[in-house]
């Protein structure tokens, strides 16, 4: 067993939250180590205090075991996740569950694109969404409400 095959696992992993997106695109594998037949996984929760990491836990630790391999899987939290990790695919499934992809702007103002009819006339309505990761917003054009995936930029260079 690879390191590509414990990771094409992860791929079929999918958010609990968010089940059109995989815990890969989402940028939540950090790492994975092979040794024999034993696989450790790191996982980077998106917040410490995602309500699903239970669930998203036992879903890797099911998808290793498949594989035929005893599994520790940890939740690490260094580097921190930041919104950065979500790669092309991550941010289609976030805007086809109708979720607005993150943005990692620096220095700008930011445009958040309504995941219905594409416009940028979206306001935030409310910092706090359904999940700490998540806000309330509401496109100005098509009159629908949405979730966006908060912006969580990384740490500046001189926290390191």
């Amino acid at each position: 067993m690879t390191e590509a095959e414990v990771r094409a696992a992860m791929a079929a992993v999918k958010d609990p939250e968010i089940p059109t997106a995989s815990i890969v695109d989402l940028g939540i594998v950090h790492d994975v180590r092979v040794s024999g037949d034993r696989i450790e996984i790191d996982l980077l929760p998106t917040f410490a205090g995602c309500p699903a990491l239970d669930v998203i836990k036992q879903d890797v630790e099911q998808a290793a075991r498949d594989l035929g391999a005893d599994v520790a899987v940890r939740f690490v939290y260094n580097p921190p996740w930041t919104t950065d990790r979500v790669n092309e695919q991550g941010q289609d499934a976030l805007n086809a569950y109708g979720i607005s992809p993150p943005l990692l702007q620096i220095g700008r103002a930011q445009t958040i694109a309504c995941p219905y009819c594409g416009s940028d006339q979206t306001i935030e309505e409310s910092a706090f969404g359904p999940t700490p990761c998540r806000t309330v917003r509401y496109c100005n054009s098509c009159r629908n409400p949405f979730e966006g995936f908060k912006t969580k930029l990384p740490p500046s260079p001189s926290a390191s």
